[in-house]
Formats: C-alpha cells, structure tokens, sequence
C-alpha cells in the first residue's frame, strides 16, 4: 500500500500544542474549513500533555477534511496514531531506514533545510515529499532558523522537482515581493494564522496572495 496522500504547495499550517486546546482546534478547524493543505504539529509540548490524546483529536480534525497531518520530530507516534501521516524533520535522520522499518507502512516525509542545499540533495536521493526553507524574514515563530537567502532557493529549485516551502515571518503583503526573486509552492505558517482573530479570513488572504503571482 502507498502513501495516501501527495505533497503539492499550497498553505502549511504549523500548529503549536502549547495553546490552549480547545481554542487551537476551533482556529484549525476554520482554517481547514477554508482549505489549507498541510497540518504539522510542532513539539513544543506542554509540560505533562497527553501526546497520544492530543494527536488523535487534531488527526480527527485534519483527516474530515482530507488534509495529511505531520508530526514534528517525533516520528514515534506514527507507530500509535494512524491518523498521522507523516514526519517533519528538523534535520538530517540519521537512522532514517531504521525509522521506516520500525514504522512499518508508508509515510510522508519533509525536512527542514534552512540554507544548507546538501540537505535539500540528501532529501531528494531519499524519496521525501517535500522541503522547507526557514526563515525568509525575522520571525518569533522561527526560533533559532538562520535567514535564508533567496540565491539558495533558486538553487534548490534547480536541483529537485519536489514541492519547497518557504516559511518565516511570510504574509500576504510580502509574498508577491518574495515569488520575485524565489521559486517555492506553498508557504508554511504558524502564528500569521493562529494568532488571527478570523483564521478562515487570514487563510483566504494566503490564499489569494499565492494565487497572484
């Protein structure tokens, strides 16, 4: 049996588990409703948080409307949730066909290359799904990524054909001004969506900005 889903482009939400539940499954619940395509599930839990528990109700969520949930880092829980359907790695596996047996089914996979393209070479030559870039802007979101110029993503544009995320402080307004000088698919956002008062409105705005350049 396959994968059951296909990584193209498009809106990658980032969900942080340490908001507060109920209102991070109203504000997913909105933005699916208006048609993202990705859901990960970063690990940055709360202390003593029902891991299991907490996937399942957002993997309940995610699989109605058809959208392929990751998990952050922890590819672990695949082997309990089915609802989960890929991992997101931070960086290189190092025991990523160890990782594939002990899953034991098919799986998405994607990485985080932050400039360094041997990352984006070895991600190829290993069958992921897709890469992602962090950060394009200064973002709190991003953590400790290291801005990433728009040359490497070019350059990652002309060595493999699988979908590339930008992420980063990215909005609507600079999306156009960022298509210019890069070439990705989707965008992958934390906060520019959760931290809306109107997710559903905020993704239509993603949305629209990706669809005009």
């Amino acid at each position: 049996m396959g994968k059951s889903h296909s990584i193209t482009g498009g809106i990658y939400l980032v969900l942080d588990p340490g908001m507060e539940q109920e209102l991070l499954l109203n504000k997913l619940s909105a933005a699916l409703a208006a048609g993202i395509n990705v859901v990960q599930i970063w690990n940055n839990w709360s202390a003593g948080i029902d891991k299991l528990k907490w996937v399942e109700a957002v993997a309940g969520l995610c699989n109605t409307y058809h959208v392929p949930l990751f998990i952050n880092e922890e590819w672990q829980l695949l082997t309990q949730c089915q609802g989960l359907q890929g991992v997101h790695f931070d960086t290189i596996p190092t025991n990523y066909k160890e990782i594939q047996q002990t899953v034991g089914r098919p799986f998405l996979s994607g990485i985080t290359c932050s400039g360094n393209l041997k990352t984006v070479e070895w991600a190829y030559q290993h069958g992921f799904d897709y890469v992602s870039f962090c950060a394009m802007f200064p973002s709190p979101s991003a953590g400790s990524c290291d801005i990433v110029m728009p040359q490497t993503v070019k350059q990652a544009r002309g060595m493999t054909n699988m979908p590339i995320f930008v992420s980063g402080g990215v909005t609507p307004e600079n999306i156009a001004l960022l298509k210019k000088e890069t070439p990705f698919d989707g965008v992958a956002v934390i906060s520019g969506i959760l931290s809306a008062g109107h997710p559903q409105q905020k993704v239509k705005e993603y949305q629209q900005a990706l669809a005009a350049v």
